[in-house]
């Protein structure tokens, strides 16, 4: 992977490695659907004037079919199940399912048939880097907490797909101009609910939390990711989520004070070794003139 890769892939570690601490702190005043249009609407009034001024409105119109498809699989549907769920299970719960999007965007290529190939040395990065995530965090799924997996589960697919869907439908659009119509959308979609949820009383730190799920976590984050799955293709994009999980658990331990433990003493070098590996191109043999 190149070096413009791999610094897109670290930014994009540590804006979706945030969001499991804050959507944490945010629900326990906030509804989940309240909590999405938080974090759409600000990030679609702050870039809309921009895709006006660059007049870009026209591209956004041509596509918008496809961008609302992407705002409901990536913002609107995942981002409700995720908040919903964690109210009941644990942010290292939450990443360590999240974390299972790479082995979903390569099931989806596969039955996709797309022209990609998954390479050994991928694969094994894959698994390894999964292996290290079930390390770091641990499993503690109680018979109570299957339904809320199952809803994590949704959202790993709507996670594999959306990233597809930036790559084959709108790759030739920048950033964020889908950025802005899909939170847009999402935003307008919300607000019948979020009418009749309002909270009566949200604190400083509620507002602080929203304000960087939206202007950093979804506004900056989503550009980048539609810059990286330019730069390294949809299948390397998403193994992002193994070194997501990774800084979610150090925030965990400095903000939560989770402690030190030996799955993170081993999963850490794991999740560094799978993400390498994943990502990396497989080597290919000297093209053979043919006469």
């Amino acid at each position: 992977m190149s070096k413009r890769g791999w610094a897109l892939f670290a930014v994009m570690a540590v804006l979706w490695g945030i969001p499991y601490l804050l959507i944490r702190v945010a629900v326990r005043e906030l509804d989940p659907g309240v909590l999405v249009l938080g974090r759409t609407a600000p990030a679609a009034l702050a870039l809309l004037p921009l895709v006006i001024v660059r007049g870009l409105g026209p591209t956004l119109r041509r596509a918008l079919p496809w961008v609302i498809a992407f705002g409901v699989v990536e913002f609107g549907v995942p981002w409700f199940l995720m908040s919903t769920a964690e109210r009941h299970v644990s942010s290292s719960l939450t990443s360590l399912v999240i974390c299972s999007v790479p082995l979903f965007s390569v099931v989806a290529q596969r039955i996709r048939q797309t022209d990609a190939h998954i390479s050994r040395r991928r694969m094994v990065g894959l698994l390894t880097g999964f292996l290290g995530v079930v390390a770091l965090v641990g499993i503690d799924v109680h018979g109570s907490s299957l339904q809320w997996i199952g809803l994590l589960a949704i959202v790993c697919v709507g996670y594999s797909v959306g990233p597809m869907i930036l790559e084959a439908k709108l790759s030739h659009v920048p950033g964020y101009v889908v950025v802005a119509g899909a939170t847009a959308f999402v935003a307008l979609a919300w607000v019948p609910w979020s009418v009749t949820h309002w909270p009566t009383r949200v604190h400083a730190e509620t507002i602080a939390c929203v304000a960087v799920l939206s202007l950093a976590c979804t506004a900056a984050a989503f550009m980048t990711f539609a810059a990286l799955i330019k730069e390294v293709g949809t299948t390397r994009s998403v193994v992002v989520t193994y070194a997501n999980t990774t800084v979610a658990v150090i925030l965990g331990i400095i903000g939560l004070h989770e402690p030190f433990t030996a799955g993170i003493a081993l999963g850490f070098p794991l999740v560094v070794l799978g993400s390498y590996l994943a990502t990396s191109r497989a080597e290919t043999p000297a093209a053979v003139e043919v006469p």
